[in-house]
């Protein structure tokens, strides 16, 4: 195959990450609602028809960042959670620490708050995170909670309920920090609300009794 050929085939390949890229950066600096696709078509370099060769809508390009960015590590952090054994308190352990891991990358932190931000203005974005995200962990961490329960390891909990105790506050926390302006004074600190997260989740807000 001709140098060429090959450079023109890998450009073609590239070409749909160039656009999504691209809308984020646009998203996250005028929002959803008021970006129009031509603007993320000058913003990658490309043409308005190109853009809609590889999305046919503005909704479209947001469903491809998240499942470019956030599907993979909801599908992987699913798997390990439908695979252990063991104490679960370890399992949601390392849950939680991926997740705030990945979500130092700023631009991983993006799409989420891009997300948590438009939502309420467009129901659509929510059900699409809803089934690239949180129905592929929710369910598997809710299941690992209940064979916690049933095994002793765990005290006698609502498993549907305590996955809104595990998983919420790093959400209230990026909404309190990345919407609201509320953020401790050494940035979003997600490793210290690692630390305080877990600490109360296991052990509780209440001084120990004799």
């Amino acid at each position: 195959m001709p140098e060429e050929t090959k450079k023109f085939r890998r450009r073609a390949e590239a070409r749909p990450d160039e656009v999504l890229d691209a809308a984020l950066t646009v998203f996250v600096e005028k929002g959803f609602a008021a970006t129009k696709v031509e603007e993320v078509a000058r913003a990658a370099g490309v043409s308005k028809g190109l853009v809609y060769l590889y999305f046919p809508s503005k909704e479209a390009l947001l469903e491809g960042i998240v499942k470019r960015a956030l599907s993979p590590i909801a599908e992987n952090a699913a798997q390990g959670l439908a695979h252990l054994d063991g104490d679960p308190r370890e399992a949601i352990t390392r849950l939680l620490t991926v997740m705030c891991r990945q979500l130092s990358d700023p631009a991983k932190l993006a799409v989420p708050k891009l997300v948590l931000s438009e939502v309420a203005r467009f129901p659509g974005l929510a059900a699409m995170y809803r089934r690239e995200v949180l129905d592929k962990v929710r369910p598997m961490l809710e299941a690992l909670l209940a064979r916690g329960v049933a095994s002793g390891q765990l005290r006698p909990i609502d498993p549907e309920m305590a996955v809104r105790s595990v998983i919420g506050p790093v959400m209230a926390h990026l909404a309190m920090s990345e919407l609201f302006d509320v953020r401790p004074a050494d940035g979003l600190a997600l490793d210290r609300l690692l630390k305080s997260h877990l600490d109360i989740l296991f052990n509780g807000i209440s001084e120990a009794r004799p």
